[in-house]
């Protein structure tokens, strides 16, 4: 988990790279064919059969996969890296949630203090003037200090892929009783070309050569990442495996201020510290746990 944490911040490196010029579309079908050639050489090289058991399952997974992408590509290109990816990563708190609802395991009140902390870096973040108006001047004065609001489309389209992955990750869950794990990596970026070819298609963007080459980077650090997200959840209960991906909170701050000069607003620092909270308390044991 802590792997795919590093590699998908670069990968949100790569996306913001192309600076919003190359349509999200094209970028999800460069990801998905760098991914899908890596995804069948290992497949080869593990002399596995690819087409796995419960193939209904596996092919839903890459449709949500693919909307999740498309959703965290396009709020990497409307929002700073930083507060796009503390919003990405409200999705261990859905996670937790779809997991007691669909796969009976234990949410204990930790994680609903955790889930608490992660919406309350969504406001500190989001900075809506009506609920600043609900929450008092005393609220909106603490929580509305570091600087101006996001763009609204950019917030409900990063919530948006946080569950979107949620709902993914717990899909992953449930076909790690009967599949391999590079089985139901090469399912997501098969079904990602699929769903994407025809939109591509539709208004096609030459990239430059280095649009081109962070393209490649993204199919790159995403399978790796891929790679490492399903072999943690395999190995560990979903609400707490995803929220050790928090470590990519602070990647993104370093990346956004090393790569793009993206400053770290009082907001964004706040947010982040909160989020990394929520990760502690996530990963607290009880000794009933234990």
């Amino acid at each position: 988990m802590l792997s795919s944490a590093i590699s998908f911040s670069l990968m949100g490196v790569c996306v913001k790279a192309v600076g919003g010029r190359i349509p999200v579309a094209e970028v999800v079908l460069a990801r998905s064919a760098v991914s899908l050639a890596l995804s069948i050489a290992m497949l080869r090289q593990a002399r596995l059969d690819p087409w796995g058991q419960r193939r209904g399952l596996l092919v839903l997974r890459g449709v949500i996969g693919t909307g999740a992408l498309l959703c965290v590509f396009a709020a990497l290109a409307r929002l700073p890296l930083a507060p796009a990816t503390v919003l990405q990563y409200l999705q261990p708190t859905f996670t937790a949630v779809l997991a007691w609802l669909l796969l009976g395991e234990r949410v204990g009140p930790r994680v609903g203090l955790a889930a608490l902390l992660g919406w309350l870096a969504v406001v500190l973040l989001s900075n809506p003037p009506e609920l600043m108006q609900l929450l008092g001047p005393i609220a909106a004065r603490w929580l509305g200090a570091g600087g101006p609001p996001l763009p609204l489309l950019g917030v409900v389209l990063a919530i948006g892929g946080a569950l979107f992955s949620a709902f993914a990750y717990v899909s992953v869950r449930a076909l790690g009783r009967t599949e391999h794990p590079l089985v139901i990596v090469f399912y997501f970026p098969l079904v990602g070309l699929v769903l994407t070819a025809p939109l591509v298609a539709l208004q096609p963007v030459w990239p430059t050569a280095w649009e081109a080459l962070a393209l490649v980077g993204v199919g790159l650090f995403t399978q790796l990442g891929q790679l490492g997200v399903t072999n943690g959840l395999l190995g560990m209960p979903a609400a707490r495996a995803t929220a050790l991906s928090y470590g990519q909170v602070p990647l993104a701050a370093v990346w956004g201020w090393l790569f793009f000069r993206e400053p770290l607003d009082p907001d964004t620092a706040l947010a982040m510290a909160l989020v990394l909270g929520a990760t502690l308390l996530s990963l607290r044991r009880s000794a009933r746990d234990r």
